[in-house]
């Protein structure tokens, strides 16, 4: 990927990259698009900005794009801020009272405002969500077992596994030529808020609205062997398999367990992708060139 300003690039070469977006636009119109936005992408003006035009660009075509926003860096920031160091637990961020606090503040007012402006500021109508409104993520306590001994639980606070989503308010903004910007904050059944890892809310929230794709952001190539080697393609037995010999770990188990539900539950394609790359996304949409690696069902 260059630097090369669109001025100097040949007419040509632009008419006929157009025209090979044309049946990718034809085929996706109408389908709804989930996109997990998080990382590099999140934090470098220049991929902020790509990834704002990206979004606008896939609406103005006739998509639908939802998306669902992280913030660990941030967070961690706040954190740090007021004293208070995060710690984590099989990659999930465990969340005492004060921290939810944090966690409400950062995510539903500071980042998804900033995203809101940055797609409002490309030419689209971006609308911030979290999982209050209208009633869209309900939530429950997670109960973490540990990986390696099932007769193990750790508490890990206020962090919440879904319930159950209604997708009535998402459906409402897209028909009304809305960009829903989803923070990945739930209710309970006392109305306390739970913090929920923001790629398992993407990958929920993609198989209720049966989405075409989802699409993950990342600041990595894409799934990598213990060679550094990118996996173009995964199956569920071979993620078995990386998780069993500790190549996938960490904060990835959450995200490939999350796609790996959604593409078994109806997502035609879930790609994680690398969210350093300018315009990743619509190379990965609106192109046959492979970015990153796609998990099939089966």
């Amino acid at each position: 990927m260059t630097d090369t300003p669109n001025a100097i690039i040949n007419p040509q070469i632009k008419a006929e990259i157009l025209a090979q977006a044309l049946p990718y636009i034809r085929k996706f119109q109408g389908k709804t698009l989930v996109i997990k936005y998080g990382g590099n992408a999140m934090t470098e003006p220049a991929l902020q900005q790509a990834f704002a035009e990206d979004v606008v660009l896939l609406k103005l075509v006739g998509m639908n794009p939802v998306v669902v926003h992280g913030g660990g860096p941030q967070i961690e920031n706040a954190l740090t801020r007021l004293g208070k160091k995060g710690e984590f637990i099989q990659g999930m961020r465990v969340t005492d009272a004060e921290t939810m606090e944090v966690v409400e503040w950062v995510l539903g007012g500071e980042v998804q405002q900033d995203i809101v402006g940055m797609i409002n500021r490309a030419g689209g109508k971006a609308v911030g969500l979290t999982g209050r409104d209208g009633g869209l993520i309900r939530a429950q306590k997670l109960r973490m077992v540990d990986a390696k001994d099932p007769s193990k639980e750790y508490d890990v606070g206020q962090v919440g596994d879904i319930v159950s989503i209604d997708p009535s308010v998402l459906k409402a903004l897209q028909d009304d030529a809305f960009i829903p910007v989803v923070s990945p904050i739930g209710f309970g059944e006392n109305n306390e808020s739970y913090n929920i890892n923001a790629d398992v809310v993407a990958a929920k929230l993609a198989t209720v609205l049966q989405a075409e794709k989802l699409l993950m952001l990342t600041n990595i190539r894409g799934v990598l062997d213990k060679e550094g080697q990118l996996l173009t393609e995964l199956t569920p037995n071979r993620i078995d398999e990386l998780c069993a010999d500790g190549t996938i770990s960490g904060g990835m188990i959450p995200k490939i367990a999350g796609a790996l539900d959604a593409a078994k539950s109806g997502v035609n394609a879930v790609h994680i992708i690398d969210g350093r790359v300018p315009h990743a996304m619509l190379l990965e949409i609106l192109t046959d060139q492979a970015f990153g690696t796609m998990i099939r069902s089966r």
